[in-house]
């Protein structure tokens, strides 16, 4: 008896082990190093490097290729990384949900978002809300901010998506027109608006792959049998409007988030509708989850209060 005890003893604290090894190795492939792995563990580097080669040893897999100071997870590290990020997305879920049971009132929810413009007015109601709650924002591009979400390193997101992700549900949002906006200077700054025709062989400032703004625009171009003439790639709203201010070229912006500047002028686009969509979504698998839910019925009810403009304007 007291042997079996002991063994079923050993096998626990092995297991107990195992998990903690785990931990570690996810650490260091989610944020790149050992260093910034043990900050975020608050144990010591070399406690992190000993549980990482404990694993590979038991296992006799190599999980990392080591260069210096780079470490760069194999194919059998970068499998092992996907199923340890769904194991410890559904370990945070669960520790959510207990914190959700006591009303909301504490934790925090991670929300990513292409841009502030309608992040901060859904975060400004859900704090209105849901005071006790905490909201980290995480800007990127639509490619980048449905990663987040498929990743779990977000609960939900504001987007603006082309094509259905079988894995995410979404609430739709707003819908934005696009406007060209040229330089003072520019030969159509006499005009308020501008045929897609007239853009043909104009150098174009272009967001990064990726960028929902930049696709409704090429797809635009396109279908009226235009090749984009790519002047610049540049990664944020900012620089394109730095980047037509100085003559670059020209652009494409949402309408809603065009300020208006003595050095640009606003053309709207005729004969066809150029449009952004804003949604709201979030991992259909975790739609249900109160936390998220709780951001939904935010949305929902922010579009009742927006009414007609909140669904279309």
């Amino acid at each position: 008896m007291y042997s079996k005890n002991t063994n079923i003893s050993i096998d626990v604290f092995s297991q107990s082990m195992r998990l903690t090894q785990l931990r570690s190795f996810y650490a260091v492939g989610k944020h790149g190093s050992v260093t910034a792995a043990a900050r975020a563990l608050h144990v010591s580097q070399p406690t992190v490097t000993t549980q990482v080669r404990d694993l590979e040893e038991s296992y006799g897999v190599e999980l990392f290729h080591r260069n210096g100071r780079r470490i760069i997870l194999t194919a059998a590290g970068e499998t092992l990384f996907a199923i340890a990020q769904r194991m410890f997305g559904n370990e945070q879920e669960a520790i959510d949900f207990l914190k959700e049971s006591a009303g909301l009132s504490t934790g925090v929810i991670h929300v990513g978002a292409v841009g502030p413009l309608h992040a901060m007015e859904i975060v400004a109601a859900f704090h209105r809300r849901y005071p006790g709650l905490r909201v980290s924002i995480r800007l990127g591009n639509s490619e980048e901010t449905v990663r987040g979400l498929l990743s779990y390193e977000t609960d939900v997101a504001v987007l603006a998506q082309y094509g259905a992700n079988p894995l995410l549900h979404y609430v739709p949002y707003r819908q934005h027109p696009l406007v060209i906006i040229v330089p003072a200077t520019h030969r159509l700054a006499r005009r308020r608006s501008v045929r897609l025709e007239e853009l043909r062989n104009e150098p174009m400032i272009m967001r990064e792959p990726g960028s929902t703004t930049r696709k409704a625009l090429e797809d635009a171009l396109r279908k009226h049998g235009i090749e984009p003439n790519f002047a610049l790639e540049v990664g944020s709203r900012e620089a394109v409007r730095e980047a037509v201010i100085f003559g670059l070229g020209i652009a494409a912006v949402s309408e809603r988030e065009h300020v208006d500047d003595s050095r640009l002028r606003k053309l709207t686009i005729l004969g066809e509708q150029v449009s952004t969509h804003a949604h709201v979504a979030c991992l259909a698998e975790r739609k249900a989850a109160r936390l998220v839910q709780a951001f939904l019925d935010v949305v929902n009810q922010v579009l009742i209060e927006k009414g007609a403009e909140g669904a279309t304007s």
